[in-house]
């Protein structure tokens, strides 16, 4: 198995690419079983959660091509409604297949997905926003029966406790598409992975109003056909190395992300001090002098700071004089990176939803766990400003998200080497 060795690294400098965003990639992989012609997407990034999907796309019965690097090339002439739990397991975005398999078969047969250490994210919403389409919704022996005969568009309300629900707007979506009638969701999320999700169907020949908007009007077509589609830079990958640059204080440049994809989350750094020079798609973060300024921060929905870059925040503001308070509203329980930002030396505690940091922290490097994809992303954050040499261990879970990580920092002059977990000390093994 592989790990990580990160050592301590001095200001990053250069410039970087960011890839395909994994979050929108794996729902426009699914909504090509919408059509029985070949639908082409180009920027797929080269992930273990995209190689997951195109399997389970193949056993549902999609003719699949990868010609080149990023591209890929599908075709679902002849599928079978049942996804099986020795897939879905594998990845919960696979429950994507939902509502492309209810539009296009009239019926589907999908394995909940597991759970996650990140908290639980029921499909509650989903299988209310199939039934309020006129299906007829069961669950038995963790498969969800869908029997969509008399589907039919209709008023569809996808709001939670949490707010929207980003899976639960792309089935409902894939499955009015091909739904008779008109399907209007209110509270629709806005997420821009949602919106790329949207602008290949109206390129497949659906017809989608208010796309961006909360709200979503659905004039259902009796078929879709064929394209070629490009998927969106990850804005979360871009977070990442915006907050690698920061906690360096490097002077990096990171390319092709439209501001726009980052405004909360820009906004928070601006906040807390770091200097950045945006000019088009590119966002450059200047070197800069003293400390930052300590930030109270909500995760929230799109357009509010995104819940997938929190753990990074959090690994940057340890370095931050003062006291930061980051509250999750989205996965009250993703905060597993604490414990092992804490044993690098960091002063954090949680009072309910909340991470209270208290920073200027100094850190030395230590064996760690990765939990979670993005867990895996801050701690290798921390490792940079951390005195020594960190581990970290369970490194398949940032291969998830994240393509040729490692590769990218190490050119901006980042001391990160990927590892088996056979060249670790052995008295770290034992630890």
């Amino acid at each position: 198995m592989d790990v990580f060795k990160v050592s301590r690294s001095g200001p990053l400098k250069g410039e970087i690419e960011v890839g395909g965003a994994k979050n929108a990639a794996l729902p426009l992989l699914a909504a090509t079983l919408l059509t029985d012609e070949a639908v082409t997407l180009r920027n797929v990034p080269d992930l273990s959660d995209i190689r997951f999907m195109v399997e389970i796309l193949s056993h549902v019965g999609s003719e699949v091509e990868n010609p080149e690097p990023g591209v890929w090339k599908l075709k679902a002439a002849e599928l079978t409604h049942i996804a099986p739990y020795e897939l879905v397991r594998k990845m919960r975005a696979s429950v994507c297949l939902l509502g492309p398999l209810t539009a296009r078969l009239r019926k589907a047969e999908v394995s909940i997905p597991g759970g996650c250490v990140i908290g639980p994210r029921p499909i509650d919403l989903h299988l209310k926003g199939l039934a309020k389409l006129n299906c007829e919704v069961e669950i038995t022996n963790g498969y969800v029966h869908v029997d969509a005969s008399k589907i039919q568009g209709g008023p569809v309300f996808l709001g939670g406790r949490s707010g929207s629900t980003v899976t639960g707007t792309a089935n409902i979506v894939m499955a009015a598409v091909l739904a008779p009638g008109t399907t209007r969701i209110e509270c629709a999320a806005c997420e821009p992975e949602v919106v790329d999700l949207c602008n290949l169907l109206v390129k497949m020949g659906a017809k989608i109003e208010g796309i961006g908007s909360p709200e979503l009007t659905i004039e259902g077509v009796e078929k879709l056909h064929g394209c070629e589609h490009s998927v969106i830079a990850d804005r979360i990958e871009a977070g990442t190395f915006i907050v690698a640059a920061a906690i360096t204080r490097g002077d990096v440049t990171v390319k092709g992300i439209p501001p726009n994809l980052l405004g909360a989350f820009l906004d928070k750094l601006e906040e807390s001090g770091v200097p950045l020079k945006i000019e088009g798609d590119n966002i450059r973060v200047l070197p800069y002098e003293g400390s930052l300024k300590p930030v109270d921060c909500i995760t929230l929905p799109y357009p509010g700071f995104p819940t997938d870059l929190q753990a990074q925040l959090c690994a940057l503001m340890t370095q931050v004089e003062g006291i930061s308070i980051i509250t999750e509203r989205i996965y009250p329980n993703r905060f597993m990176h604490v414990p092992e930002l804490q044993r690098m030396g960091a002063d954090i505690a949680i009072e309910g939803p909340s991470a209270i940091v208290k920073g200027a922290s100094k850190l030395s490097g230590a064996p760690v766990m990765a939990s979670d994809l993005r867990a895996s992303a801050a701690l290798i954050l921390a490792a940079f400003a951390a005195t020594g040499e960190t581990w970290i261990q369970r490194i398949y879970h940032l291969d998830r998200g994240y393509e040729r990580f490692e590769q990218k920092l190490a050119g901006l002059g980042a001391k990160i080497e990927r590892l088996s977990d056979k060249d670790m000390p052995k008295e770290l093994l034992e630890a």
